[in-house]
């Protein structure tokens, strides 16, 4: 059986009369096009509240529902359970545009200063303003051909679980990146037409 087209009647193609129009209304949103946004980060001083940071990798975003699974005598009947937010590992390779790796290393040491061997020691008892090691959001935004923003994922309570730096290595001929692991509490996916 042979798929038929949508678009056959609704795009015509007499011969001789020019070529067919072709649709772009299937097109998909190219996964190298996209840009990551924080909102509400963390630090000390020289830390900027909203980050904009060119990435040349994300991994894959998303949450995981375990099972719950009840044995009956003859079969197995399976419940949603607890649901667990996933890590999102991201390569950043713009380190020396508005200090990339500065920011992110300060954001770190948010979580574990490992100078001073103390953890989340802005959202310890007693910190004046209320500190948190967690930034607010974190946004991917999927971009279309023309680079306006087509959908999101938002991440929210993001906060950073490791910061490596790539391998020195003079054989490659790469641009130098650092790896960082996130973590957060929720995420949403935000649909073409609402961002």
């Amino acid at each position: 059986m042979v798929a038929r087209s949508v678009y056959k009647g609704i795009r015509p193609f007499t011969p001789g009369k020019g070529l067919p129009t072709v649709s772009t209304d299937l097109d998909s949103v190219r996964a190298y096009q996209f840009e990551i946004q924080f909102q509400g980060v963390p630090g000390g001083p020289g830390v900027a509240d909203d980050l904009t940071i060119a990435a040349k990798q994300v991994s894959q975003v998303g949450m995981t529902v375990e099972d719950i699974v009840i044995d009956r005598v003859n079969d197995k009947i399976y419940y949603p359970g607890k649901a667990t937010p996933e890590e999102v590992t991201v390569t950043f390779d713009n380190l020396y545009l508005k200090e990339a790796a500065n920011t992110l290393w300060q954001w770190f040491q948010d979580t574990y200063d490992p100078l001073t061997g103390e953890m989340t020691k802005n959202a310890a008892p007693g910190v004046a303003g209320g500190g948190s090691f967690k930034a607010n959001k974190m946004t991917i935004l999927q971009l279309q051909n023309n680079m306006n923003p087509h959908s999101s994922v938002e991440c929210y309570g993001v906060w950073v679980k490791s910061w490596k730096t790539a391998e020195f290595n003079y054989s490659t001929n790469e641009f130098h990146t650092i790896e960082v692991v996130f973590r957060y509490d929720f995420m949403d996916h935000i649909g073409s037409g609402e961002v």
